[in-house]
């Protein structure tokens, strides 16, 4: 059986808290106990509310940060605590597209060497540096012209094209999409994911597309992971997923989304609000909102789970 191109195996990151008694004796833990796997071709996308560990997953897999617990395996190696001088020939392998893009580019900067800057720091030739260059604004979509401009003087949709060129530019294995499309009108993120969609059929890459919008993670995914309150709650096949959710929090989430079905009986909203990930519920974190709930629920920390039947992984002790 094949490697996967990337596999996250039981990932904690826990965060100080100010405050409150002695120092460290305090936690706040973003993500508890994250496994899932990525193959070459493959999207996964990655769904929550706010505050879910969404972000803080995909800082971990970029090694932005470190995690507290687990392991982060890409390309065959173990890269949770390698140090940067050896991560950084895997770096050009593993790259980013942000959700913010105007942050994310140097406004000192011309677009041109912007998207070039990973080639000159892996010593490419000027010819071939610009060959590449205007291959990369053409497989984007942006004119041949657009080098010589900056960030400024482009849309929102063209500062997350020049991003996505630049994540392309030292030809990745794996691209971390972080909410990419979210700050973008909804015409304009159909044509950023159609991009995507699009490159990713060209050169084969992995992307791990984290969003909070289940209609951008319907579009692109192959499967999709579910966090609720730094636990992944669900992974299913999306087809699956969509017209079958097991867990009742993907349940909750799907009945949200506006239906173009006005006569079709819209299931009740979740109650109550997410509870504090610093005093996290006892057993299973959703139950204080879950209709299912019984006793076994606020005892027992239910485990992710195959599902007899189905593609999917559950963490749940009473699946739909």
């Amino acid at each position: 059986m094949t490697e996967p191109l990337l596999s996250a195996a039981h990932l904690s990151k826990d965060f100080p808290v100010a405050g409150g008694g002695h120092a460290g004796a305090r936690r706040l833990r973003a993500v508890e106990d994250v496994s899932f796997t990525l193959s070459a071709g493959e999207t996964l996308g990655v769904v929550g509310e706010s505050g879910c560990g969404k972000s803080t997953v995909a800082r971990m897999v970029l090694r932005l940060t470190a995690p507290s617990a687990g392991e982060i395996r890409f390309l065959g190696q173990d890269i949770t605590h390698l140090p940067e001088r050896a991560l950084r020939p895997l770096r050009r392998h593993l790259q980013a597209v942000f959700q913010d893009p105007i942050s994310s580019l140097n406004p000192r900067l011309r677009v041109g060497d912007i998207i070039a800057e990973p080639l000159t720091n892996l010593g490419v030739p000027g010819p071939q540096r610009r060959a590449r260059l205007a291959e990369l604004l053409d497989l984007v979509g942006l004119p041949a012209d657009a080098a010589g401009r900056y960030p400024h003087a482009f849309s929102g949709g063209q500062r997350q094209r020049i991003a996505i060129a630049r994540a392309l530019a030292a030809g990745p294995r794996l691209i971390v999409c972080d909410e990419a499309t979210s700050s973008l009108d909804v015409s304009v993120q159909a044509q950023i994911l159609n991009l995507l969609s699009d490159l990713q059929g060209r050169f084969g890459l992995a992307l791990l597309f984290i969003s909070h919008n289940l209609g951008a993670v319907r579009h692109l995914a192959h499967r999709v992971a579910v966090m609720y309150l730094g636990r992944l709650v669900e992974i299913a096949p999306e087809a699956e997923l969509f017209e079958h959710p097991h867990h009742p929090y993907t349940a909750a989430l799907l009945a949200a989304v506006p239906e173009p079905f006005p006569d079709r009986p819209v299931p009740p909203p979740l109650a109550g609000e997410v509870p504090s990930p610093i005093e996290p519920p006892s057993g299973c974190h959703f139950h204080p909102r879950c209709a299912r709930a019984e006793a076994r629920c606020r005892a027992e920390a239910p485990q992710l789970r195959p599902l007899p039947g189905s593609g999917a992984l559950v963490r749940c002790h009473f699946p739909g």
